[in-house]
Order: structure tokens, then sequence, then C-alpha cells
């Protein structure tokens, strides 16, 4: 319950400031990050470094994208992620990257096809990654669990 009244009150933060000012700021970053640091110490998930391992692999793998598209992912989308890393851990996290990229993408396509968006112009991404995280922590395990179950 507190992960969750943590999270949507960052992720309310995010979408206004990434839609209107295209940042994320670092200040609000960092009081969330110590606040899920704390939670985390006090109520660990199982394994106990899960959110840790979650956190820096979701932010490296951003920070290799950002580098191989020479800047098409922000710096702030980067810390974003490792935030919500601690917040929720593995697999969730790499759930919303999936949700996020896909809810881009179609908004980005439809965009484009109705003229209100140019090619290779920039888009705020951090409402996506907020969906994204939203989706993952209502629905994720739900979703990953249907998802690995339909394989089989």
């Amino acid at each position: 319950m507190v992960v969750s009244l943590l999270l949507i009150s960052l992720l309310s933060i995010i979408i206004v400031s990434d839609l209107r000012y295209m940042i994320i700021p670092d200040k609000i970053l960092l009081v969330f990050l110590f606040c899920f640091l704390i939670y985390r110490i006090l109520s660990p998930l199982d394994p106990w470094w899960n959110p840790y391992a979650a956190a820096f692999g979701a932010s490296l793998f951003l920070l290799l994208v950002a580098i191989i598209s020479k800047g098409g992912m922000g710096g702030g989308d980067i810390k974003l992620f490792f935030v919500i890393g601690i917040a929720l851990g593995f697999p969730n996290v790499l759930f919303t990257f999936f949700i996020a990229s896909i809810l881009g993408a179609l908004v980005g396509v439809l965009g484009i096809v109705l003229g209100k968006v140019k090619k290779r112009q920039a888009i705020p991404f951090g409402p996506f990654i907020a969906v994204g995280a939203l989706i993952s922590l209502l629905y994720g395990e739900q979703l990953i669990d249907w998802y690995i179950q339909s394989l089989w």
C-alpha cells in the first residue's frame, strides 16, 4: 500500500512535469528514491537484492539505449527507471518498459499519421513510463503470469 501511494504520487508529478516542461526533476526523483529505499530496507522483496538489481539493470539498459540513439532517451527517463526499479523490482520494471515502449510507439506513429508530430520531433517519454508503471503496479503480476502460461 505504501509503495502504491508513493508511486502514484511520483508518477502524477512526472506526467505533469514532463508534458509541460519536458523535464523530469532530479529533486523529485531523489525524494522518492529515498522513500522507496527506506521502505525496501524495512520491507524487502524476495530475494532482498531484487529491487536493486532491477534498478541498476533497467537504468543501465536505458543508458545504453540513450548512447546508441545519440540522445533519443533523456537522462530523466533513465533515472526514473532506476526509481521504478527500486519500487517495483524485477520483472515489473521490465514489464513497465515493455508497456511504455508500446504506448510511446503507438502514440508517436499516430501523431505522425495525423500530422500532429513531425519525424524526429522530441516526445516526452515520462507519461508513457508512468502509465506503464501504473499498469505494472496494478496488473503486472497477473499479466506476466498470463503471458507465461500462454507460452505453454
